[in-house]
């Protein structure tokens, strides 16, 4: 998967009219654009048709499957046949439900996104102490797409050298967590935006300030 300037959105408003908003402004900038629960939740499934319709964007469902792998398979399954070119996917579960998820991805022609560790302070307790097994399970399975933190550029790194330098990272956090686009991709392939971008008066005006600090 390739990025328009190396930024992802992360749309994690809860209705349509919103999304095309800040779609409308910023889609000239960037070409892939995350949604998650709140807005699929909001407005159903099809709002992942709808945006794949009317903008020329890539669209990673953010739906973090967690399951058995027989439940995992249906998810992605069901997701990517509404429109989403990706998913993201825990690797906590083992390696059984990580390949399930996998596996229907790849029947589809399309791709998963591996978390390995978030960006949040809480992820501290009990995910970073097996985000580098994660990571490794990966590689030992031919992921090639994984998920690492913005706002904790040392896991970044190492992670970064487990799955080595041709896997694709995306990274969230970056902005009001703290997180700095610039900074983060020195590891990563792609920095993820949201809440300063979608609650902004001016989404397009802040994507254009952060792609200015990226090449400055």
């Amino acid at each position: 998967m390739k990025v328009k300037n190396q930024i992802i959105l992360a749309l994690d408003v809860e209705e349509k009219n919103r999304a095309y908003e800040i779609l409308d402004q910023v889609t000239d900038y960037l070409d892939t654009i995350k949604i998650g629960y709140p807005l699929t939740l909001a407005e159903g499934p099809q709002i992942i048709k709808s945006i794949k319709e009317d903008y020329d964007v890539q669209l990673i469902a953010d739906f973090k499957v967690a399951d058995i792998d027989a439940t995992n398979e249906k998810i992605v399954k069901t997701t990517l046949n509404w429109g989403a070119d990706a998913i993201i996917v825990h690797g906590f579960p083992g390696e059984d439900s990580v390949l399930a998820c996998k596996n229907a991805a790849e029947e589809l022609d399309k791709e998963v996104f591996l978390l390995t560790e978030m960006s949040n302070p809480g992820a501290d307790r009990f995910l970073k102490p097996v985000s580098l097994d994660i990571a490794r399970m990966g590689v030992e399975l031919g992921i090639n797409n994984y998920v690492a933190p913005a706002t904790k550029l040392d896991r970044l790194e190492k992670i970064r050298n487990i799955v080595g330098k041709d896997a694709f990272i995306i990274s969230p956090g970056v902005g009001v967590q703290g997180g700095k686009a610039k900074d983060t991709l020195e590891f990563a392939d792609a920095a993820i935006i949201g809440r300063s971008i979608y609650n902004s008066e001016s989404p397009k005006e802040v994507l254009e300030e952060v792609i200015h600090s990226i090449k400055v």
